[in-house]
């Protein structure tokens, strides 16, 4: 795992891997209003999945963070899952794309898509 852009167990923590590769794919799409959304949703063989996407809105409760110009964003609800988790970016011959490490996760399905 790179090194986290802050160290914190408040929110999301995005490494400068990953706020790089956002900023990237934003760029790439000519959006400049967009921020990374993590959210916690009921489903998968563990009982929790994760959902990372591109959001334009901001919700009541949200908390936002911002690393180096890109915004996190987590709805309340899935907030007190999320506390400490790290968003990594990975670009290696065995696997590309971003990664999470959550230590609130107790245990996870094989797949790695979710947990609980």
């Amino acid at each position: 795992m790179t090194e986290a852009t802050t160290a914190t167990t408040d929110g999301v923590i995005l490494t400068d891997e990953a706020a790089a590769k956002v900023r990237d794919l934003l760029e790439r799409e000519g959006r400049d209003d967009m921020s990374l959304r993590i959210a916690v949703q009921p489903g998968g063989c563990s009982g929790l999945r994760y959902e990372l996407y591109f959001d334009d809105r901001q919700l009541d409760g949200d908390v936002v963070r911002d690393y180096h110009g890109v915004n996190v964003v987590t709805d309340r609800m899935s907030a007190p899952y999320l506390g400490g988790a790290i968003i990594d970016f990975v670009d290696s011959i065995e696997k590309q794309g971003f990664t999470i490490d959550n230590p609130n996760a107790g245990g996870s399905c094989a797949c790695g898509d979710s947990f609980h």
